[in-house]
């Protein structure tokens, strides 16, 4: 596993969307629509490693309640109690597995689709080291992790079907309804449907100007004004020409820049 949970961290892609509809057989719109009302909307923090939450209680049925007593913060029968999110919850994670590496492992849930790690076979791989390794790699891959536990539990079809009740008390559990994940989803859906759905070269953009410090806002594919502030504060400390748009040539520098990062 690569260290400390970092790896080469790719934004999701055109080919790896293509992938992930393929395998779910489903259209775009229904996509974007899970991804913007169930998950965190990136699968990355700032610095690189997945997006996670430690939950506690999953950690405490994994590893029988033998650290319920001294540990109730990461080690509880009860959901909840997660603190601070981001970076925080890599600070829960370490403790927990300094007590059990797998079990600490399996307890949380990781990048963009907010996969538990104790679902690493159903979403298609040998174990949970292998799961989180994929993690580091690149949305597609998260994504293609959440399709295969979508698959396992054969939510694919009310995801075509538009059975938005059925979908989120799949994803949920049957207290879906008092987040409002069905009519969520169902306006969501609407909004992509209708709308321009969001653009994957600004949104890789804005996830390697969070990388490399800068503030792009939220990584959500829509070109406003912090992106365009953030894009031209690059272009002027690397020389470039000062523009607002995002081409694939200026990504590829986004890319390199990066890339540097980790030499």
């Amino acid at each position: 596993m690569p260290e400390a949970f970092r790896g080469t961290a790719l934004p999701l892609d055109q080919e790896g969307v293509a992938k992930v509809l393929d395998r779910l057989g489903v259209k775009a719109a229904e996509l974007w629509a899970v991804l913007s009302v169930e998950t965190g909307g990136c699968g990355f923090l700032p610095d690189r490693r997945p997006a996670i939450s430690f939950e506690r209680h999953v950690f405490s049925r994994e590893t029988n309640h033998a650290f319920d007593a001294a540990h109730p913060d990461i080690s509880n029968p009860q959901a909840g109690g997660y603190g601070a999110g981001g970076a925080a919850q890599y600070e829960r994670l370490q403790r927990a597995l300094a007590l059990g590496r797998s079990a600490a492992l399996r307890s949380a849930s990781w990048g963009i689709g907010q996969l538990m790690g104790f679902n690493a076979q159903i979403a298609g791989h040998a174990d949970v080291e292998a799961m989180v390794t994929a993690m580091t790699v690149s949305e597609t891959q998260q994504l293609l992790g959440m399709a295969g536990e979508i698959l396992h539990h054969t939510l694919d079809r009310p995801l075509r079907g538009h059975d938005w009740a059925t979908f989120a008390r799949g994803y949920n559990g049957p207290a879906y309804a008092k987040n409002s994940y069905d009519t969520r989803l169902a306006a969501a859906y609407q909004k992509y449907a209708l709308g321009p759905l969001p653009d994957l070269v600004i949104r890789a953009a804005q996830l390697y100007l969070t990388y490399l410090g800068y503030h792009p806002g939220p990584v959500d594919g829509v070109r406003g004004r912090l992106t365009r502030s953030a894009l031209n504060e690059f272009q002027e400390q690397q020389g470039l020409p000062v523009t607002d748009d995002v081409t694939e040539e200026q990504l590829v520098l986004l890319q390199q820049a990066v890339e540097k990062l980790e030499a």
